[in-house]
């Protein structure tokens, strides 16, 4: 196609305004483009890793702006926030019984190890570094446990595995801030052999309690008994002592008057048929003065006592 072009009056060609337009329009895009180049801002929590023609710089950024020297360096960020790694993971108890996990890690990239670990890992680190080492970690602890501890021992099995995972990832700059394990699963043939155990358990315990309760009942019937009997045997000592400490009085106030006079009182007025020879054929021997009261002499009627066939 051809163009048209304004000729002067003297034949020579007017030149348009055109290309100083186009001119200006590239220059002004080449100064926006050098000023776009010659600034970069690292967002919030993350470090700004300097690349210099592709070589990795030992200064990085810290966020923010920062000035940088225009198509010569690139900046690369890299996130120092907390990150989530959520993964299923396969392993085998001590006792050889197959466990499959859901676990879940959270980790985060300290900034200063931010420009090694970009110039040695890349930013797939996650990849390339936290998921085989969280596999092998959760091999090598599993295997320590058997499948029982491993549900009655659950925290201790996540302090140890988060252990394992700092000592191998540190160095890298990556720090475990947590470790989960969202679930653990076994076999059905576990799971029941579990199941079967705690209903064994439960029966168990319920059997030791009653028979802790029926010894609990026997000893407080036994101790009842104790005290009944105790009780009882004191009551007995009591009324012994009692009546010990009564006849004692008796014994001591039985006088020879009281004696006599206890004779008299219930003496039916008969002679006894028989009397021995030593009480000279007497019923009683009493003196009146021993009685008191009366001045006269008082001389009971007394018979001779019969003597047998014999004559004695």
């Amino acid at each position: 196609m051809g163009t048209f072009q304004e000729i002067r009056k003297d034949g020579t060609v007017k030149k348009s305004g055109t290309g100083k337009i186009i001119g200006g329009c590239i220059a002004g895009a080449a100064a926006l483009g050098l000023l776009a180049s010659s600034f970069t801002i690292v967002p919030a929590g993350h470090t700004g890793v300097i690349l210099t023609l592709g070589k990795v710089s030992n200064t990085s950024y810290s966020e923010g702006f920062h000035l940088k020297v225009p198509f010569i360096q690139n900046v690369e960020n890299m996130s120092n926030k907390i990150q989530v790694y959520e993964t299923p993971a396969s392993a085998v108890s001590k006792d050889l019984q197959t466990v499959s996990s859901s676990i879940a890690v959270n980790y985060r990239l300290v900034s200063d190890k931010a420009a090694d670990m970009y110039q040695n890992v890349g930013t797939d680190y996650q990849t390339v570094l936290i998921t085989p080492v969280v596999q092998e970690c959760m091999k090598s602890v599993t295997a320590k446990y058997t499948a029982e501890q491993l549900i009655t021992e659950r925290t201790a099995v996540g302090d140890e595995i988060k252990a394992a995972l700092d000592t191998k990832l540190n160095g890298y700059g990556i720090y475990i801030e947590k470790f989960n394990i969202v679930n653990f699963d076994f076999s059905a043939e576990f799971n029941t052999a579990i199941e079967a155990k705690q209903v064994a358990e439960q029966n168990l315990l319920k059997t030791k309690t009653e028979q802790e309760q029926a010894i609990t009942i026997a000893e407080a019937q036994a101790k009842q008994k104790v005290i009944a009997a105790e009780a009882n045997a004191n009551a007995i000592l009591a009324e012994a002592e009692a009546q010990a400490e009564a006849n004692r009085l008796l014994e001591a106030s039985l006088s020879d008057k009281v004696i006599a006079y206890e004779q008299i009182t219930k003496w039916n007025g008969e002679m006894p048929k028989v009397v021995s020879g030593d009480s000279n054929g007497m019923l009683i021997n009493i003196d009146p003065e021993d009685l008191g009261g009366s001045s006269a002499p008082y001389t009971p009627s007394v018979q001779p006592a019969t003597q047998d066939s014999t004559g004695e």
